[in-house]
């Protein structure tokens, strides 16, 4: 079932391929991701994520136009979500997200982990078509500034809990202060290599991160713990960095207030 399910998604994206070579301005077809160059993490839950590459002044047609997906399949739901992407769904059931682009415009576009799929026989730039794009590094390399911003997340998060804003107290705690640690985690724990995401560090991170997998569970315990879960937060970021003696204890107080 597996198995059929991903020949299914990858014949579809083939088959998007077929169908821009019938259509003038279409240049290149780019999967990324996980039907990019990252197949071995292809599973029954993965879908299309793509970029059409076109001509000068065709980038329009293909926004506007979806013939050429509908050639292929009939489309269930279509979501333009920016003024170069769309996100799908086919009436069987595959999810797709994907960008038109000008190759121009691609200096500007944040991608990794391309694989062509199809190039239009007369784009002579295909051969030596870039499969990545800049992307900006969401780790840090030293520890002191993202556990300090994590600490005070988590005090400023207590507060709001204290004044009823447990909305934005969940998120300066087990968002925000959880995600200034994920940004270090490389740094406090051997990393597994599978797949990190350049765009998000809480990609995959059970796989990545064994020992963190098992904690992460009492750090972010939902919207009515919101002290407790600070005050694991704060266990783990004494037991890896000099934590401040006078903020730790004013965030150990107010938790206890509020618990």
């Amino acid at each position: 079932m597996v198995a059929e399910f991903k020949k299914r998604l990858l014949n579809r994206l083939d088959e998007i391929g077929k169908s821009l070579e019938a259509k003038e301005g279409a240049l290149l077809l780019l999967g990324l991701g996980s039907v990019g160059s990252e197949l071995d993490r292809l599973d029954e839950y993965s879908d299309l994520d793509f970029f059409v590459i076109v001509k000068p002044g065709y980038a329009k047609r293909f926004i506007d136009c979806l013939d050429w997906l509908e050639d292929v399949h009939p489309l269930a739901y279509q979501f333009k979500n920016s003024d170069v992407g769309c996100k799908i769904l086919f009436e069987d059931g595959i999810y797709g997200e994907y960008a038109i682009f000008e190759e121009a415009e691609l200096d500007n576009a944040s991608y990794t982990g391309g694989r062509i799929v199809w190039t239009a026989p007369s784009y002579a730039n295909g051969q030596s078509f870039k499969v990545s794009g800049v992307v900006a590094n969401l780790r840090r390399d030293a520890l002191d500034f993202p556990l300090n911003e994590a600490l005070t997340n988590l005090y400023v998060g207590l507060g709001r809990f204290a004044r009823g804003e447990k909305l934005s107290a969940m998120r300066f705690v087990q968002s925000y202060a959880v995600d200034s640690i994920l940004s270090v985690l490389h740094l406090l724990e051997s990393e597994v290599g599978y797949f990190p995401d350049p765009f998000g560090n809480e990609r995959r991170l059970e796989v990545r991160f064994p020992g963190f997998a098992k904690v992460i569970g009492e750090m972010t315990q939902g919207y009515d713990r919101v002290p407790e879960s600070a005050l694991r937060i704060l266990s783990y970021l004494e037991e890896a960095y000099p934590v401040n003696r006078r903020l730790s204890n004013e965030i150990r107080h107010l938790a206890a207030r509020l618990q």
